[in-house]
């Protein structure tokens, strides 16, 4: 008999194996550059911006007992080469995921709640807290049906008062004050250092991508489709 080290090195390989596959077909009907303009893909942004410092209390309040939140890759085992890397936490709260949402964790984020209620675009909500130091490796996202939507909401700043986290999104580097956001395809190669000894805190937001051609519309919905059923059967909990 398999010992379950091994069952989770095959689970690993057939979870990079199918995410290539899918990328690859994204690739060749999808050309979009890595950051996009956000009044035409997702114009519901100025909305979140509008309300970012009650977002970040919010995400603050969520921070007070942070060590309750899962880390990434507690909630995919897969991510663990991005997550538990370094030995630093990357934690993610949790309130919408691949559209269903977490209701204990929306319960606290009254303003959260409010504006993702009647957005079904919006996929997947996570408030992301970024420990001292942590480095995300370079990585890409599974498939281009979904963007990311960055809000940043607590950015460190160096002794000189610059801006101390840095995303790179295909070789360019993004630094995000708060209050400021990014739409872009995580698809791009993308990696992300807090050069800081406190921690970042950032508003995700998974949107659907508008004006895709029919068959990759009807292929990112069965991977969405695919995502929730892999989400009930291993029952993982994303609760904070």
């Amino acid at each position: 008999m398999r010992g379950s080290f091994e069952l989770g090195v095959e689970a690993v390989s057939l979870y990079d194996n199918a995410r290539d596959a899918v990328r690859s077909m994204y690739d060749v009907r999808i050309d979009t550059p890595p950051v996009l303009d956000t009044a035409h893909y997702f114009p519901a942004a100025r909305e979140f911006v509008a309300k970012w410092q009650d977002i970040r209390r919010e995400a603050l309040d969520v921070r007070r007992d942070l060590a309750s939140v899962p880390r990434f890759h507690d909630i995919m085992k897969e991510q663990a080469d991005i997550s538990a890397n370094d030995g630093r936490d990357w934690r993610m709260f949790m309130m919408r995921v691949y559209g269903v949402d977490v209701a204990q964790n929306l319960a606290r984020c009254p303003t959260i709640a409010a504006l993702i209620e009647d957005r079904p675009e919006v996929m997947s909500c996570v408030f992301s807290f970024l420990a001292p130091g942590k480095h995300v490796p370079k990585h890409r996202g599974p498939f281009r049906g979904i963007l990311r939507f960055h809000l940043m909401l607590t950015m460190p700043r160096t002794p000189a008062g610059d801006v101390a986290a840095v995303l790179e999104i295909d070789g360019k580097p993004y630094r995000l004050a708060d209050g400021e956001c990014l739409l872009w395809d995580d698809t791009f190669p993308h990696e992300v250092w807090n050069n800081s000894e406190e921690i970042r805190i950032a508003l995700l937001l998974d949107v659907w991508r508008p004006e895709m051609p029919y068959d990759m519309e009807l292929l990112s919905r069965l991977v969405v489709g695919a995502v929730r059923l892999g989400m009930r059967w291993n029952g993982v909990s994303y609760s904070g």
